[in-house]
């Protein structure tokens, strides 16, 4: 499991051209697979004219999903090219679709495969990306004596609180990257002398 990945900033387009053909590429995050294939429907219902909309997409933090498109172009030419920069940026839960207007030019099979990837590379620097990392999800349990004390001492050696729950006891829910872990457990006996019970929980990806 990879300890973080990138992924583009946000939704953003960049238009190049080729011999007078225009290739319009837009980039989209994305959860799924289901949200990439309406993005790319969404790319075609916006420009119908277009003679082509070649896409690809990358889902997961080790990229299980990986898909591509060529829509007409011949194969190999399009769709893989916008793939393999994505994988190349490593880029991830991201979708590509490449626009095209044919300008009445032939382009060839090598000027094609550097269009359509040179299209997603240009798209990808002009939006820019963000890492986001991987964290194991922590519950701080401890008396309501220790609490206030020990939510502070957390915040200051860096573990931001995500959340708060009072009860019988104060549960501190914190995330904590995997690496970290038996660190943090030492630090927490330590800093409370065993006062607190620390429980594990699932994965997130975050910001980071």
């Amino acid at each position: 499991m990879r300890d973080g990945y990138l992924t583009v900033a946000g939704e953003g387009e960049h238009e190049t051209e080729v011999n007078r053909s225009r290739f319009l590429c837009a980039l989209a995050p994305v959860a799924d697979e289901a949200a990439a294939q309406a993005f790319v429907a969404r790319a075609r219902q916006r420009h119908p004219t277009a003679s082509h909309h070649c896409y690809a997409y990358v889902i997961g933090a080790d990229a299980a999903v990986q898909k591509s498109g060529d829509d007409g172009e011949p194969g190999g030419t399009a769709g893989l090219p916008m793939l393999q920069m994505l994988l190349r940026r490593e880029v991830r839960f991201t979708v590509a679709v490449v626009t095209r207007w044919f300008g009445g030019i032939k382009l060839g099979a090598g000027g094609l495969i550097r269009a359509y990837g040179g299209a997603v590379g240009a798209a990808l620097d002009m939006v820019g990306t963000v890492s986001r990392r991987r964290l194991r999800l922590a519950d701080v349990t401890v008396g309501h004596e220790r609490a206030g004390r020990l939510e502070n001492e957390l915040r200051a050696a860096g573990h931001p609180v995500r959340e708060v729950r009072y009860g019988a006891e104060v549960v501190i829910r914190i995330g904590l990257p995997e690496a970290d872990v038996e660190i943090f457990r030492a630090w927490l006996a330590g800093a409370t002398t065993g006062a607190a019970r620390l429980d594990l929980g699932g994965e997130v990806y975050e910001a980071g």
